[in-house]
């Protein structure tokens, strides 16, 4: 009798209500791309001369952008408006993602905070920092 109230009647039923409660702590949102980590999506990589940060926002004006870069941290943030729906209709899916947004990118410390350039062409924000010139590989002559 004792041992039995250590336990939950159903241990299967519990496993299952833990299991939703973490799955439910990871899910950020359900999208036609799987799950969302945040908008907008960000890729981030680098080359040898550069670090190269992809923003996917398309529909944005990019007057309404503002990227800035302060002691190595890269901060992209905006506003999406929501689309007008008209009086009468019903939304009976609404997965477009409407509001403030800010994503935020910890770059490498030899990236040149003088050296940063914006494009925003087809909906994608592309923002490219060099890195310092000391940092970039280079070729050394053997004598």
């Amino acid at each position: 009798m004792y041992a039995r109230s250590l336990f939950p009647r159903d241990v299967f039923a519990e496993l299952d209500r833990l299991q939703r409660e973490m799955q439910q702590a990871f899910d950020t949102g359900p999208s036609i791309r799987g799950l969302t980590r945040g908008y907008p999506a960000l890729n981030v990589g680098g080359t040898p001369t550069s670090v190269e940060v992809f923003a996917f926002a398309p529909g944005l004006d990019p007057a309404t952008l503002d990227v800035q870069l302060e002691k190595g941290t890269l901060t992209i943030a905006g506003e999406r408006k929501a689309p007008e729906v008209p009086e009468k209709a019903t939304v009976h899916i609404g997965e477009r993602f409407a509001g403030r947004f800010r994503r935020v990118v910890s770059l490498p410390d030899d990236v040149d905070p003088n050296a940063i350039q914006a494009r925003y062409r087809d909906g994608v924000l592309h923002v490219s920092v060099r890195r310092k010139e000391e940092a970039q590989p280079r070729r050394i002559a053997i004598q």
